[in-house]
């Protein structure tokens, strides 16, 4: 019996959970805080040292946690661009997160190349402000010193496997992260280095992309590291989604994603043509608007919290007595609506009840999210069951809810650090892969995420009819949208 470990580098902090090769079971696990100040007003900054990570990842480590470990994996955010010199020292601080200073580079460089739909063509995904691709645009525009300094680019993940093997010449990432950077495409399995060149105005050395069974090599000490790869990779990964499987995620705002065997070209920009990291291809469609929804009818309805939302919507009826909420309150990504608002529709003098209100903002954020799964089913994603992620996700009018809107079986995983387990899964493949006891092709299979599901049963005819209602709502107010 060996024993790997996994560690997901959050924007917050840092967690190591070290697992049974064979079976997954987490034997023990450390977290520490990255060292951090946020700024006045409490956001999250969007610009950080990058040796934070490490000195968490140190504190998270300590008292021998590692003791044993044969092989460990590497899960960190998303979007974090680490700009180097040609010495491989740091130019600025890393990038990270969505930021609003990135729009109008976002913009430019959807301009710059001819569309939404030729930037779609070119590597399955639109500029958004939170994009690497954004962010060089942006560096060149407002910092053109550190622009012209950038002679290498890593992400998160990809800085952190080369610190741990000790800042290597060769420098590695995986499909999963080379894929939201705006400069490799899934579809091809290659970079666009003209794509960086357009953004940074200048070309630069970009990290190997190596397979997802694949060492990105062994420390000193005999240890062996992998690929590495983002966090929503590892987590789908640390969940054992597979074909039919999609993953919808309940935060301020939402997201659905679901495994397929090919990159889906969408020239609306509405589908982000993510690669996973086993091999095949992670579709994502977004939406600006979930617990933000909720978050908002709690407010105006003077409740505490969402717990007491949701008791208040279990007390109205499927269909909120013929209330509609479109709940587009920042503008919407999915429909492409970026300056529209919120709309209620339906008032009567009988659904003018705080109940109903509830149970509105409740269905309308998860029909925007079912609008989202009907684009990826509408270019032939097979969905036979949704997780559902995220703290709404245990609320009972949520669960009451999403499968008959859904139309599919809904699996609500108990809360667990799947990135970083997800994150141990592949370091577990990579060193089985190295020993011959594993496939490069197959990963090893673990034990599956322990889990609520709920069955659409006899509600499914109700909700569809509800997902009707809203489906009539929406066309009415903004023909076409979808």
């Amino acid at each position: 019996m060996g024993i790997v470990a996994g560690l997901d580098s959050s924007p917050d902090f840092t967690r190591i959970v070290v697992c049974d090769t064979d079976t997954g079971a987490v034997l023990r696990q450390g977290y520490a805080p990255h060292p951090v100040e946020s700024p006045a007003g409490g956001s999250r900054p969007s610009d950080v040292d990058p040796q934070a990570w490490l000195l968490s990842l140190g504190e998270a480590a300590g008292g021998g946690l590692l003791e044993g470990v044969q092989a460990i994996g590497v899960s960190t955010q998303q979007n974090a661009v680490v700009p180097l010199d040609a010495q491989g020292n740091t130019v600025r601080p890393a990038m990270v997160g969505g930021d609003k200073r990135t729009q109008v580079a976002a913009a430019d460089l959807v301009d710059a190349l001819g569309g939404r739909e030729a930037w779609a063509q070119a590597v399955g995904c639109v500029p958004q402000a939170a994009q690497p691709v954004t962010k060089l645009r942006w560096m060149a525009r407002t910092e053109p010193e550190n622009a012209q300094r950038t002679a290498i680019l890593l992400q998160a993940h990809d800085w952190l496997v080369w610190q741990l093997l000790g800042r290597p010449v060769r420098r590695t990432t995986d499909r999963g992260g080379a894929s939201g950077t705006g400069y490799w495409s899934a579809a091809t399995g290659g970079y666009r280095p003209d794509l960086v060149e357009l953004a940074l105005g200048h070309q630069v050395m970009l990290p190997e992309v190596i397979g997802p069974a694949d060492a990105a090599g062994t420390t000193p000490e005999g240890l062996l590291i992998s690929v590495g790869t983002g966090e929503t990779m590892a987590a789908a990964f640390g969940l054992g989604i597979g074909l039919g499987d999609a993953v919808v995620s309940l935060g301020a705002s939402g997201s659905v994603m679901a495994v397929h065997p090919e990159a889906l070209v969408d020239g609306s920009g509405m589908i982000t043509a993510l690669a996973d990291a086993t091999g095949m291809h992670l579709p994502v469609v977004t939406t600006l608007n979930a617990v933000r929804t909720l978050r908002g009818a709690a407010e105006l309805l003077g409740l505490p919290d969402l717990e007491s939302l949701s008791d208040l919507a279990m007390k109205s009826t499927p269909g909120s007595h013929g209330l509609v909420l479109l709940p587009y309150l920042e503008g919407e990504r999915t429909p492409n609506l970026p300056h529209t608002a919120g709309t209620l529709a339906g008032l009567r003098r009988e659904s003018m009840k705080a109940e109903h209100l509830a149970r509105a903002a409740f269905e309308g954020m998860l029909c925007g999210l079912a609008d989202a799964l009907d684009v990826l089913r509408g270019r032939g994603v097979e969905v036979r069951r949704v997780f559902l992620l995220g703290p709404a996700a245990e609320l009972p009018a949520v669960q009451a809810a999403a499968p008959a809107l859904f139309g599919t079986q809904v699996v609500v995983p108990q809360p667990a650090d799947y990135a970083a387990i997800g994150a141990a899964r592949q370091a577990a493949w990579a060193l089985g892969a190295s020993q011959g006891t594993l496939d490069v092709r197959n990963p090893p299979v673990w034990q599956g995420a322990v889990a609520q599901v709920l069955e659409p049963g006899d509600e499914l005819a109700v909700g569809q009819a509800v997902r009707q209602q809203f489906v009539a709502v929406r066309e009415q107010t903004h023909p076409g949208a979808l």
